[in-house]
């Protein structure tokens, strides 16, 4: 193939790979695509980030606590407490810090959290027992023939026009509502020369009732009370029925957000969702629950493993001890100390006079002292000797010496025949 040729199949070559790129690219078509993630990990860490943040961007001071143990340092002048976090262990003692505080000059607004039980004459919530304000489902007051009512609910008009409850430049909350009411579900809140309401969507299955009539502003639905405010010493104390609204999901609707600004403006601002930090095993169940259930399997099996050792452990001993001569000392220590001295001295008799009647036919039938004379003769040993050693046992204990004699003695003439 010439060089002329080459260069034009190669040119060929490029332009059909030109070609079929211009109608790819003219078939391809640019899009945008959005991938949702999710919240980020501090806003499912913290449900009340985006409250906080609102806050700031509002110029307010916001500060987060993790317990009630900030009552000992915080002042109560121009402070306001949002206490989101769950209270079912609160003591006794920290309620009264809480009033005690607000009564100084604070302003605490909380989340009533237990039901109002009849039979027992509480709800079990100290805070809300202490103040008079008693929390009951919507459907429970639909059964009853005469309900409990707040006592400080606003009376609606003939005509229709709302009463206001409360002065803004009190910096109070107050609430009526229309004969006329286009949003039955959602809570609306009237403030003196404005026209229109603000609207929130508090939970509508909980009711507040102000039982000792202490509330001078309230926000109501169509069917039930859900934010009560209240005058405490030098202070001021709201409670709302749910803080739902202003968790991250929900702090955007409606006029949610205004009104958490409403009712902390000109003040600092804590915020305090969790009273009760989680401990160390809550937190492992949490997050490894898994390895906590490994763990206590291996724990288990340790101790079943270790339980079914009848002893100490014995360490291997080493090979240069594993010898015949050992082994025939341990024996025979162990045959000392289980049978005597008589059991071993006997053995080593037993075995001369067998040896003597293989060397000496009918040895056993001849009496004592011929057998005595005939064992001389044969292991050319003095008969004194043959008849200490051969003399019938003794039942009491020899002296070490003089056992180790007559071994010497029993294993000198067994060794002789």
């Amino acid at each position: 193939m010439t060089r002329r040729l080459q260069f034009i199949l190669g040119a060929g070559l490029l332009l059909v790979l030109g070609l079929l790129g211009i109608f790819l690219l003219g078939k391809l078509t640019p899009y945008q695509e959005t991938v949702e993630h999710g919240p980020a990990p501090e806003a499912q860490a913290n449900p009340y980030l985006a409250a906080e943040q609102f806050l700031r961007t509002q110029g307010l001071q916001v500060q987060r606590a993790d317990g009630l143990s900030l009552i000992n340092d915080l002042p109560s002048v121009g402070q306001t407490l949002l206490l989101f976090g769950d209270r079912s262990h609160m003591t006794p003692k920290q309620s009264e810090r809480l009033l005690a505080w607000a009564a100084k000059g604070g302003h605490l607004l909380f989340v009533a959290e237990r039901l109002w039980d009849e039979k027992q004459g509480k709800s079990g919530d100290l805070l809300l027992d202490s103040l008079g304000i008693e929390q009951y489902q919507t459907e429970a007051l639909d059964e009853e023939p005469d309900p409990p009512t707040d006592d400080n609910e606003p009376a609606k008009q003939a005509d229709g026009d709302a009463q206001p409850a409360a002065s803004a430049a009190d910096g109070a909350v107050g609430s009526t509502l229309d004969e006329t009411n286009a949003y039955p579900e959602l809570t609306q809140l009237y403030l003196e020369n404005e026209d229109a309401p603000a609207y929130f969507n508090f939970d509508t299955d909980f009711h507040l009732y102000d039982a000792e009539n202490r509330a001078h502003a309230w926000a109501n639905s169509d069917g039930a009370t859900h934010l009560l405010q209240l005058y405490h010493g030098d202070g001021l104390i709201s409670v709302v029925s749910d803080s739902w609204i202003w968790e991250n999901q929900g702090i955007a609707d409606y006029d949610n957000a205004w009104l958490l600004w409403y009712m902390t403006q000109d003040s600092q601002v804590t915020l305090l969702y969790r009273a009760d930090r989680d401990g160390l095993i809550s937190l492992l169940l949490e997050h490894f629950p898994q390895a906590l259930v490994a763990l206590a399997l291996l724990l288990a099996f340790g101790l079943w493993h270790l339980g079914m050792r009848q002893g100490p452990l014995v360490l291997p001993v080493s090979r240069n001890r594993r010898q015949l001569q050992e082994h025939l000392r341990g024996s025979a220590d162990f045959l000392l100390r289980h049978n005597g001295q008589q059991s071993l001295l006997q053995g080593l008799q037993q075995d001369i006079q067998r040896r003597a009647r293989h060397r000496h036919p009918g040895f056993e039938r001849l009496p004592v002292a011929e057998q005595w004379q005939v064992l001389s003769r044969l292991t050319r040993q003095p008969s004194s000797v043959i008849s200490q050693a051969m003399r019938p046992l003794l039942k009491q204990r020899l002296p070490a010496a003089e056992f180790t004699r007559q071994v010497a003695n029993l294993q000198t003439l067994r060794n002789a025949l």
